[in-house]
């Protein structure tokens, strides 16, 4: 299964996965998932750190890249076919960073993982995190 991981998630996954219900922890511990970080959430990451709002035990740019090859997280660019899609969403969600999720895990199919209740509305396939 290909599995986006939301921003915080990712985050969590780093920090305290204790924080995940089982079914989260068998989802981002199975070996036959793919894990996917999306580069909107190293953007998302990397303003949010520079604003002061997310502390790190190093700068992004240096924690992000070693703790998604320690875990075996793969990057998912975003694509013009991505944040072009993020026009024909229904506006229930108003985080720029999020509708890009949703957007991603439509155009790629992918399941997502968060605990953002905001995406229950959008026609994708979620999983929550706790």
């Amino acid at each position: 299964m290909r599995v986006l991981l939301d921003t915080h998630c990712w985050l969590w996954m780093q920090v305290s996965p204790e924080r995940f219900s089982h079914e989260a922890l068998d989802i981002v511990q199975h070996p036959d998932n793919e894990l996917l970080l999306s580069a909107a959430s190293s953007w998302e990451i990397a303003i949010k750190y520079a604003l002061g709002n997310l502390p790190l035990p190093l700068p992004p740019e240096e924690y992000v890249p070693s703790r998604m090859q320690s875990s075996g997280v793969v990057g998912l660019p975003v694509e013009h076919s991505h944040a072009l899609h993020v026009a024909v969403l229904p506006a229930h969600h108003r985080d720029p960073f999020d509708r890009l999720l949703i957007a991603q895990a439509q155009v790629e199919k992918l399941l997502i993982l968060t605990t953002d209740r905001q995406f229950s509305p959008y026609e994708v396939e979620i999983r929550w995190a706790r």
